[in-house]
């Protein structure tokens, strides 16, 4: 299974904003887009040009695209699905982006970060009604129950990361049972309920270019 394996900071540095890859780290000052915000990269610090139109429409899909941790030719054909469904191309885009296991697992505050969750999703950590699910871009429904299987509720990793998530909160389209260590899918996300800060209909606009 593909996935991208360099350092994630510098994705945050590239894009200029955090993309909250790194769990804790990104909620301190020891965040590198704190202390760094220009791009990586020998030029990084050098006089940045006024970007052109595809150029700020590439720039949306790269964000979104790294936000999830999905690679190029997967977003791809998530925006293909998106354009196919009823409604708004951008929006359909997110709420499918936002519906996949990994997502979910983080945004429950079982993982500090979507990279975490993905791995702890492709170890077989977790079960959605009851059944192992190990594959990250599985896309949850409403009234699933996604939980943590009960061979792995005694680890660290899960045990903190629900602690450290507890003032931060879950979407409202979601609901966390803290101390059984599960979550329900009250409904699909609106674009209201996902905070993501992308433009999406530039992203519409790239692909229909």
């Amino acid at each position: 299974m593909a996935r991208y394996t360099g350092p994630v900071c510098r994705l945050c540095r590239r894009e200029g904003e955090k993309l909250f890859l790194k769990g804790e780290k990104c909620y301190t000052d020891k965040c590198p887009v704190e202390r760094r915000s220009y791009p990586p990269g020998q030029h990084g610090q050098g006089r940045r040009q006024r970007p052109t139109e595809y150029g700020m429409h590439l720039r949306e899909k790269q964000k979104l695209r790294r936000i999830y941790g999905v690679l190029e030719r997967q977003f791809r054909r998530y925006y293909e699905e998106a354009a196919r469904k009823k409604g708004v191309t951008g929006e359909n885009l997110l709420a499918l982006l936002e519906t996949r296991l990994d997502n979910v697992v983080y945004r429950l505050g079982f993982a500090p970060s979507r990279p975490a969750a993905r791995q702890l999703v492709m170890h077989g950590h977790f079960a959605v009604n009851g059944h192992k699910v190990d594959i990250p871009s599985y896309h949850v429904k409403p009234g699933d129950v996604i939980s943590v299987r009960e061979r792995s509720r005694t680890l660290d990793l899960i045990k903190a990361s629900v602690e450290a998530a507890q003032s931060r909160g879950v979407p409202s389209w979601l609901e966390l049972n803290a101390e059984a260590l599960s979550g329900t899918v009250k409904h699909l996300p609106t674009r209201a309920e996902i905070d993501v800060q992308v433009q999406e209909h530039l992203i519409v606009e790239h692909y229909s270019r």
